[in-house]
Formats: structure tokens, C-alpha cells, sequence
């Protein structure tokens, strides 16, 4: 074999730098702010008007590259017990066995190992819902608002999303309301949150 050019030996080194370079990259770890996330839910009231409510209390972490944006790891846990609709006796409603059942399933969890860019800064999440005990497939559509550094407080990088989806109450064994109508059964999802990253 005859010796290798110049020319070819360059192109070598710059695809072994470019290798090198790209190996130990990886996604950066984030852990959704707790002072900063609010999932939501609408939910018809025998047709007169939609019924606001969200959860106070929300965990949840995920993996991000921003150059790729390449998502993997998402998992939010949600307190059944902490739903809030600014009622009290619904609330205690909401919490019994005709609903959430808090005391036997005490969490909620959506878990996802990636995303599908839909547009710009837009991606459909593709998951799993877990919620009385059942798993069923939930896709969210999520807006990638920003990322930076953060301009309050602590010096640290924050991501910030946008995420929207709908669940049918009765394809997890919550009927309570439907045939009749007085609770609707399509109920959408609104997450809004700031994650740190690690």
C-alpha cells in the first residue's frame, strides 16, 4: 500500500477530534423548580363551565440537549391528595374512592424517554400516564420557551416549558359523572414549569 496524502491524513485527524469531541458529550440533567411549576387540569361541569383545578404538590426530573434536543429520563410524580379547585368539599370529592382515590394511589406519574420535533422549539412528548393504578400512553405537546442563565437569585441555568395534553378519565377506571354529564370525561392537561439544571 502506498503512503497516505496529506490531504487524507488531515481529513482523518479532523474526523477522530470531531469523534473525540462529541463522545463525552451528553445530555445535562434539570430538576423541575417546585417554586415554579404548576400542572393543571379542565374539566367540564354538566356543560355549563369548565372546572380549573391543579396540584400543588409536583417532583420531577428529565435529561436535555440543547444541541440535539435529545429528551430522555422525564418523570414527573404528582400528590393525588394535593389537588386544589379552591373548593374544599369538592376537593375532599375529588381525593375520595369516585375519583383520584388518594388514599390507595396516593401518586400520579407521567414518564417519557423522548420527542419528536413538531416545530420550531415544538415537540410531542410521548409517554405514559399512571394514574389508579392503570398506565395508558399520553403524548403532550411541549413548547421549549427558554433557556439561560438565570437573572434572579442563585447563579444557575433554567429551562422553561410549556406542555399541554388531554386524558379520558374513564379509560383509567374513573367513570364517576360521565354518563350522566355532570363531570366531563375529556380532561385537559396544562403544565407550566422552570427546571434547573444539575
Amino acid at each position: 500500500m502506498g503512503r497516505v496524502g496529506a490531504p487524507a491524513r488531515l481529513a482523518v485527524a479532523a474526523a477522530l477530534l470531531w469523534i473525540a469531541g462529541n463522545a463525552g458529550a451528553a445530555p445535562a440533567d434539570y430538576v423541575i423548580d417546585p417554586e415554579h411549576v404548576t400542572v393543571a387540569f379542565l374539566v367540564p361541569h354538566i356543560g355549563y363551565a369548565k372546572v380549573l383545578g391543579q396540584f400543588r404538590e409536583v417532583e420531577g426530573k428529565f435529561s436535555f440537549d440543547e444541541e440535539t434536543a435529545q429528551l430522555t429520563g422525564v418523570e414527573v410524580t404528582v400528590a393525588a391528595g394535593s389537588v386544589f379547585t379552591n373548593h374544599d368539599e369538592r376537593d375532599e370529592h375529588l381525593r375520595s374512592d369516585d375519583f383520584l382515590n388518594a388514599r390507595r394511589f396516593p401518586t400520579l406519574r407521567f414518564t417519557a424517554t423522548g420527542a419528536r420535533a413538531v416545530g420550531e422549539r415544538e415537540f410531542a412528548v410521548d409517554g405514559e400516564l399512571e394514574l389508579l393504578g392503570v398506565r395508558r400512553p399520553l403524548t403532550l405537546t411541549a413548547t421549549w420557551n427558554k433557556s439561560d442563565k438565570y437573572p434572579i437569585g442563585r447563579n444557575a441555568y433554567v429551562m422553561g416549558i410549556s406542555a399541554r395534553g388531554t386524558v379520558k378519565r374513564s379509560e383509567f377506571g374513573m367513570s364517576y359523572g360521565v354518563d350522566n354529564g355532570w363531570v366531563g370525561d375529556a380532561v385537559e392537561i396544562l403544565i407550566e414549569f422552570e427546571a434547573r439544571r444539575q
